[in-house]
């Protein structure tokens, strides 16, 4: 046991501290590499946890490639600036719909599409408004958080949703049902908690004129009215094909259709795009789980499990909030992607009724999903958008995003999970 922890620890620091520029995925590799020579897991244990994260790394990968096409195509800028003159003039209406952008865009193309590449698109924005280095902060850090806040409502919308859909079966219409609604009101309460604590950095007005037209900003037609008719197929696939073919198949065949659509043109390098795909992700999950599955076969998800079951003692409510305050802690500290298979493979061992056991998955993707949003190192998302915001001159502190991750964070946290109890309260009458 004690070995097993070490090593996801020992690996933990490498994926969050990155020594010498060394990637997610090689970071990983070693634990996993370690794991296999120490005993803690096995050959056979390979096998396994692919089969729980294949599906979701694959959806993944081709969701944000459909999305680095779309951002190449200009399609986000294109959207963006439609938002700017949304806002007629007037800060406050501003930032509430660069919030409600973030939210649509995190829905569709995960948290990691939201936060990596609308973000640099709103910031060159606000510089072409100059406004201030406060007011920017504040769009920077709506925009970073609502990129996670508001990755629930799809089994798409996060990595996450993806693994805890394909552990427990899913399919992507159910899980809309129940997440769909509940995401609506947490995106209401991150709207509500950001203006409260940030409304007062936003600029009265501001001059439209200075920016270009959206029509301006498409940079390939071909390939930008081609994605509104992926987007629609992507939609149509994954509700009426998502309870007879992976999502990933669905996902895969709207990428291949946009690649073949950019292809065609001279304006997009399509090789440029399949090279900056997440390509780590794959070698991040599997070496990640892997060392996830040796704590497992230590025993230590044994104790998580018992919790669990305490939690579902008092019912869907006490279990959502048990269960979802808990996996919303342990993200913040040990990031959220191995959070959420320890957190699975707990609820799987729960001895619990099947209205709580649907409670409790929920609950673990809710807090997977917010939980990170605590600390700086509760996401990739979050360090990767934190490094976005320095190259474009935005710096933010790791104290102070620690100070503003607790501000913000706890109610939406506790607005959410309330939110899913009522969702299954009711679902039960």
């Amino acid at each position: 046991m004690i070995v097993a922890v070490a090593i996801f620890i020992f690996t933990l620091v490498l994926v969050i501290v990155q020594p010498k520029g060394l990637k997610i995925g090689w970071s990983a590799l070693i634990g996993a590499a370690l794991a296999l020579l120490t005993g803690v897991v096995h050959l056979s244990d390979i096998s396994s946890v692919w089969g729980i994260v294949w599906n979701a790394t694959a959806t993944f990968v081709a969701v944000i490639i459909i999305s680095l096409l779309l951002d190449q195509a200009g399609f986000f800028e294109w959207a963006a600036l439609h938002v700017v003159r949304w806002g007629g003039g007037r800060g406050r209406r501003l930032f509430a719909a660069i919030v409600l952008l973030g939210a649509a865009v995190a829905s569709v193309f995960a948290n990691d599409g939201a936060a990596l590449i609308l973000t640099p698109i709103v910031i060159a924005m606000l510089v072409a408004l100059k406004f201030s280095d406060r007011s920017m902060l504040a769009f920077a850090i709506a925009a970073g958080f609502i990129a996670d806040t508001a990755s629930t409502p799809l089994v798409v919308s996060n990595l996450v949703n993806i693994v805890s859909a394909d552990v427990f079966k899913l399919g992507f219409a159910a899980y809309a049902s129940v997440m769909a609604p509940v995401a609506l009101v947490t995106t209401v309460a991150t709207l509500g908690v950001l203006m409260l604590r940030f409304g007062r950095d936003v600029p009265k007005d501001y001059d439209v004129a200075v920016l270009k037209r959206p029509a301006d900003a498409i940079r390939d037609h071909t390939v930008f009215q081609a994605g509104w008719l992926v987007l629609a197929l992507l939609f149509i696939g994954f509700f009426a094909l998502g309870r007879f073919v992976p999502i990933s198949a669905v996902a895969a065949a709207g990428a291949a259709i946009l690649l073949a659509t950019a292809a065609r043109g001279r304006t997009i390098s399509t090789v440029a795009v399949l090279k900056d795909a997440p390509w780590q992700v794959v070698i991040f999950s599997l070496g990640m789980y892997l060392v996830v599955f040796g704590v497992r076969n230590a025993g230590l998800t044994a104790y998580a499990t018992g919790l669990f079951e305490v939690f579902g003692r008092g019912g869907v409510w006490g279990a959502t909030f048990g269960v979802g305050v808990t996996t919303a802690v342990l993200s913040s500290i040990m990031n959220n992607m191995p959070t959420v298979l320890v957190g699975a493979l707990a609820i799987q061992g729960a001895h619990v009724a099947p209205i709580i056991r649907e409670a409790m998955v929920y609950a673990n993707v809710v807090g997977c999903d917010l939980g990170p949003k605590f600390t700086p190192i509760g996401s990739l998302a979050t360090l990767l958008w934190l490094h976005v915001l320095a190259q474009k001159g935005v710096r933010i502190g790791w104290g102070y995003y620690f100070r503003v991750g607790l501000l913000l964070t706890t109610p939406i946290l506790l607005v959410t999970l309330g939110a899913l109890a009522l969702r299954l309260t009711l679902c039960q009458l």
